[in-house]
């Protein structure tokens, strides 16, 4: 771990829970590690009673969100750089966290297991680097979530076989406690205790499946400190909103009355006739000296379509200091991303059509809805077998349109989009430039779009069709991420230089979108030393 120190630490949302396969994971020490650190996870399933039912959930599996420098092989994506791990078997995950530090968020990336199989990644600064802010009396990590009565292995497999959009999450919650305004939860509630005058640091995840969340503490502020990973420089608001896969860490202040205080996380829903869980979670902020019966002071979050409110907390991310971007661009990709109806092909309508108008839900990028192969992209890739993807994903899309006022809408005659397993190639060391560009086919939505295997600068984001002519870009301090939400209805400027050989999944963090399609791969060639070039797979690597 380099320059960093090198103190991990994992917590996990639910207990230490498949079928009893064993996954360590080991922080190796490449090139002249500090520090190694072991985790051994195990995979089972665990019975938990929630909102007056009793349920079993699945923990544990695949990591995910720091930037795999030279480990691809262990990123996770189910067949991407994998196949699943199956019962029975181990895979030890081996990766090396280079000028990295910060909150990270690990999970599951097979089916819809993140919902359950998830947990936080800590890295502190090496010891005598201060924070560049306050130091805080006591840190917590929050991990915001959707909690379902039904086994969400089997929700993906109806929502795909119905052709349908998915129900609802039966509940939102906070470290796995939905709150009081959820039925048989009255004392289900997560609580912080706080000291007046105190200083805390809450490192937030949103480890959430289909929707993004606004989270916020009544009558206190957060200042913002770091987002994905990445010191910003401070930005104070009465609420945040992450999407899920994004992390962001606040400082808050104990600087009100003895009393207690609603923690409240609730929907963000960008698009239009979707449903959604509208029933906020709360937990505690209740400081020490407050009466047992003290009433709850609630937190006073946004409307559920509170646009402006998401802008505004994107508009005060800016890296700490000023970066150095690449200002020469070699590969500029337009990327359109939305969703899309297909027309219904099965002899079971009623049964397999059961999206808008009788049509089959799906999504796309450039309009090409990506279809995971059965064997790994990776595998395929380094082993050059032949038959498994293509290499043609367009850098534009095949035809130009107002993307946000002049979408085709006729549901489903001219909303469909083409399946296919196409990438994008890369050479090494290229400086790429994408612009990612919301649609309003079915309807615009702000889409939580993250990139495997590195971080971005988002130099620009906006409202409408995306204008080079017009696009104001932040050369200076743009915050670093590895999501972005991009705007509903709306555009988003992205830049990185491909420096990490290896095949790399860019998809929409809504689990149902990626099932629908909503993704594609960026393949990037080695270099030409030891150092940019891909290592050859573990031995321990799952089969398919």
């Amino acid at each position: 771990m380099c320059s960093l120190t090198n103190s991990l630490l994992l917590w996990l949302s639910f207990s230490l829970l498949l079928c009893a396969s064993t996954v360590p994971v080991m922080a190796n020490k490449w090139p002249r590690g500090r520090s190694t650190r072991f985790y051994e996870f195990k995979i089972q399933n665990m019975r938990v009673t929630k909102l007056c039912n009793s349920t079993e959930i699945v923990a544990v599996n695949n990591m995910h969100g720091v930037q795999q420098r030279l480990s691809c092989w262990f990123d996770g994506p189910s067949y991407i750089t994998q196949c699943p791990i199956q019962p029975g078997q181990t895979f030890t995950y081996e990766f090396t966290m280079i000028q990295q530090k910060g909150t990270f968020f690990w999970h599951a990336h097979v089916s819809w297991l993140r919902a359950t199989v998830h947990g936080a990644l800590i890295v502190y600064p090496k010891t005598g680097v201060p924070y560049p802010f306050k130091y805080p009396y006591v840190e917590h990590i929050i991990i915001l979530g959707e909690y379902w009565l039904q086994d969400v292995v089997q929700l993906e497999r109806q929502v795909l076989a119905s052709g349908g959009a998915p129900q609802p999450a039966d509940a939102f919650t906070i470290n796995g406690h939905p709150g009081p305004n959820y039925n048989c939860s009255g004392n289900d509630v997560y609580k912080i205790d706080v000291v007046p005058g105190k200083t805390y640091l809450l490192r937030l995840i949103n480890a959430g499946l289909n929707m993004e969340n606004f989270f916020g503490i009544a009558n206190h502020k957060l200042t913002i400190v770091e987002a994905d990973a990445e010191y910003t420089k401070p930005f104070t608001t009465n609420r945040v909103m992450l999407g899920p896969g994004q992390t962001m860490n606040v400082l808050v202040t104990a600087d009100q009355p003895i009393g207690k205080y609603s923690m409240a996380m609730g929907p963000y829903m960008s698009g239009q006739g979707l449903s959604f869980q509208n029933i906020s979670a709360i937990g505690y902020f209740q400081y020490l000296g407050a009466v047992p019966n003290s009433l709850l002071l609630p937190a006073k979050l946004p409307s559920f379509n509170d646009n402006l409110a998401v802008k505004t907390v994107m508009d005060g991310l800016k890296s700490l200091n000023p970066v150095n971007i690449p200002k020469e661009i070699d590969t500029n990709l337009f990327v359109t991303i939305g969703l899309n109806v297909q027309k219904c092909g099965s002899k079971k309508p009623q049964q397999n059509c059961q999206g808008i108008n009788n049509g089959v839900m799906a999504a796309s990028m450039n309009n090409i809805s990506f279809i995971k192969p059965n064997i790994s992209v990776l595998e395929a890739f380094y082993k050059k077998i032949d038959g498994f993807y293509t290499d043609d994903f367009p850098g534009a899309p095949l035809k130009f349109y107002d993307f946000v006022n002049g979408a085709p809408n006729n549901i489903p005659n001219n909303t469909n989009s083409l399946n296919g397993t196409r990438t994008k190639v890369l050479e090494y060391g290229t400086r790429v430039q994408i612009i990612l560009q919301d649609t309003a086919t079915v309807t615009t939505e702000n889409h939580p779009i993250h990139l495997h295997g590195y971080s971005f600068y988002v130099v620009g984001y906006g409202s409408g069709n995306y204008n080079p002519q017009t696009a104001n870009f932040n050369l200076v301090d743009p915050p670093y991420m590895n999501t972005i939400g991009v705007p509903v209805g709306g555009w988003a400027a992205i830049r990185f230089t491909a420096d990490n050989p290896g095949v790399w999944f860019m998809h929409c963090h809504f689990d149902v979108h990626q099932s629908w399609g909503l993704g594609t791969v960026l393949i990037v060639k080695n270099g030409k030393g030891e150092l940019e070039r891909l290592p050859h797979p573990p031995a321990d690597f799952p089969r398919c």
